[in-house]
């Protein structure tokens, strides 16, 4: 009897050991109330469009709402820095991009961080192209040739239109610059929806913008797309070639973003934050519905996002002090 009583008090004792570790996991536990997930963009952009689906179906998994916060200004770095001065508790989620975490790193001379280090990599979400389009009614043109053919018979009258300087609208027509030798005068809007409005109405005939951002107007017919900047041609637009077979080598710039935390956010929230996505993959109509605006579900490794994040600030970096781009 008094041995079987000290081994029901040991296993009461492991029992209650392992209790109290479940508790003092943090995953376990979390999330315990709202989690606040920032985006550097305006609210209609690609970006802020995939915090919005995403966040209801979090909620439904987790339990606890996502709260989507646009916090807007110089090209993504207000929500940047807000996210990165955020207590790194699993409450607070960045939902970077391309412009956001990589171009800026370019740009910036002055960031009071590191993007390649300042956060902690959770997964990619969506990846799609940038796409080149005119105004056909002021460059009535079909393909990239003709484009640059008509463009290098008239140096100089020509200008295109980005979404502001650094963004990826305006980095990837200076790299179309830079490898052409075009004469193309820029103009800078306000964000994505400015820079599509100017083509519209004439201001300006030509920009490169996230194929997200286009879609609805290249569907209509508003404006003409003339390649991708993918290296492969996108599902839902199969005639449309790529920058590559355009007669661009290695022309390569993607959209993507992705979910980041605070630096030293637990691992474990992290990890329970990326399984959850990683469950979306088999959620068909919002596939569906993303594929649609011209992306691509992918979910990844926090490896593949740093080596994403990586890629682009090398890659930016050497364009922006081959033609001398700083932001103001």
């Amino acid at each position: 009897m008094q041995r079987r009583g000290l081994m029901g008090a040991a296993a009461g004792v492991l029992a209650a050991g392992k209790g109290q570790a479940q508790s003092a996991d943090p995953a376990a536990r979390w999330p315990q109330r709202a989690v606040r997930l920032i985006v550097p963009d305006s609210p209609g952009t690609g970006n802020d469009t995939t915090a919005r689906l995403l966040a209801p179906l979090l909620e439904a998994a987790m339990g606890q709402p996502w709260i989507v916060e646009n916090r807007v200004g110089a090209g993504g770095r207000i929500g940047v820095e807000a996210a990165y001065r955020a207590t790194p508790d699993g409450y607070t989620f960045l939902l970077g991009n391309a412009g956001s975490n990589g171009i800026n790193a370019a740009i910036y001379r002055d960031l009071p961080y590191d993007l390649a280090t300042a956060f902690d990599p959770v997964s990619l979400l969506v990846v799609g192209p940038n796409v080149l389009f005119v105004k056909p009614s002021l460059l009535p043109v079909t393909t990239v040739a003709e484009l640059v053919e008509t463009i290098r018979a008239r140096p100089g009258q020509f200008s295109y239109a980005s979404a502001g300087v650094g963004s990826s609208a305006h980095m990837s027509m200076e790299l179309f610059r830079h490898r052409t030798g075009l004469d193309i005068q820029h103009v800078p809007y306000r964000g994505a929806a400015g820079l599509v409005q100017a083509v519209l109405a004439g201001e300006t005939p030509l920009a490169f913008a996230n194929l997200v951002n286009v879609m609805p107007q290249l569907r209509s017919g508003e404006v003409r797309a003339l390649a991708v900047t993918s290296r492969r041609r996108q599902p839902d637009l199969p005639e449309l070639p790529t920058m590559e077979e355009s007669g661009l080598p290695g022309f390569e710039t993607l959209a993507w973003n992705a979910l980041l935390a605070p630096r030293g956010t637990p691992p474990a929230i992290r990890e329970r934050a990326r399984a959850e996505l990683a469950k979306l993959r088999e959620d068909a109509a919002l596939s569906s519905r993303i594929r649609q605006l011209g992306g691509t579900l992918v979910v990844s490794s926090p490896e593949e996002l740093q080596a994403r994040l990586q890629s682009d600030i090398t890659q930016w970096r050497g364009l922006a002090d081959a033609v001398g781009i700083q932001a103001q």
